[in-house]
């Protein structure tokens, strides 16, 4: 056991000092039920890719969602992003997006099916450079509670999902897989906290990159309604 766990660390130091770092990512989510029907959503972010320290990427943005039925949730977003190079912005971004998921539960285990088409706008300022693009998603999410049968105020739960990203124009049209594995821990009926490990594949004509992030989230929900139906509580994940 102690010679696999040797090896293993001795691996995982050589992967990282010779190409692949850690890097940060941070996200303040806040949910605001205001009709039993309707919700609006805003996230603030920010990642350290080049330093785990310093954020060189950012993104501001939120939207309104319809709860069609206790399963089916469309919504309707929009956001700023921005990304740095050398501690001056490089590229900023304006994205909107339609989305539809739908989720079930087998046991305690919950699945949530997310679909996403996206439109993005860029603008490149040290170049003056303008570009468009076309972005579909998928992502399977799995979360199932450790302490109790539902999440509720003091259950800790675990969750793991996989993602991926289809461009167009862009080449190759495969462009990105991301998977997530992590813990959460619903403090009370507002405020909840997330955290673990995101692996990011970047596929690139130019050479595939790998992406290694540590999440850390504060989830904030706010239910203004009195829907006397079970209160749900929203965890977005790494997005």
């Amino acid at each position: 056991m102690k010679l696999i766990t040797s090896l293993g660390f001795v691996l995982m130091m050589s992967l990282f000092s010779a190409q692949e770092h850690i890097s940060s990512f941070n996200a303040l989510t806040v949910t605001y039920k205001f009709h039993p029907k309707f919700f609006l959503y805003a996230e603030g972010q920010s990642r350290g890719i080049e330093e785990y320290t310093y954020p060189d990427y950012y993104e501001i943005k939120g939207g309104l969602g319809y709860n069609l039925t206790k399963n089916h949730k469309p919504f309707i977003g929009l956001g700023r992003y921005a990304t740095y190079k050398e501690h001056a912005i490089n590229k900023e971004e304006f994205r909107v997006w339609l989305q539809d998921v739908i989720d079930f539960k087998t046991g305690v285990v919950k699945f949530e099916n997310r679909f996403r088409a996206e439109k993005s706008w860029f603008y490149e300022p040290q170049t003056d450079k303008r570009s468009e693009r076309m972005r579909y998603r998928y992502r399977l999410n799995v979360s199932v509670p450790l302490n109790a049968k539902k999440i509720a105020p003091g259950t800790l739960f675990a969750n793991v999902y996989d993602e991926i990203f289809i461009v167009s124009p862009i080449k190759p049209a495969f462009a990105r897989n991301r998977v997530y594995g992590g813990l959460g821990y619903q403090i009370d009926e507002n405020f909840g906290v997330l955290g673990g490990y995101l692996w990011q594949r970047e596929f690139e004509a130019k050479g595939n990159k790998n992406v290694h992030f540590i999440y850390f989230a504060l989830n904030i929900n706010i239910d203004d309604t009195k829907d006397p139906q079970p209160k749900t509580y929203h965890f977005p994940g790494a997005d």
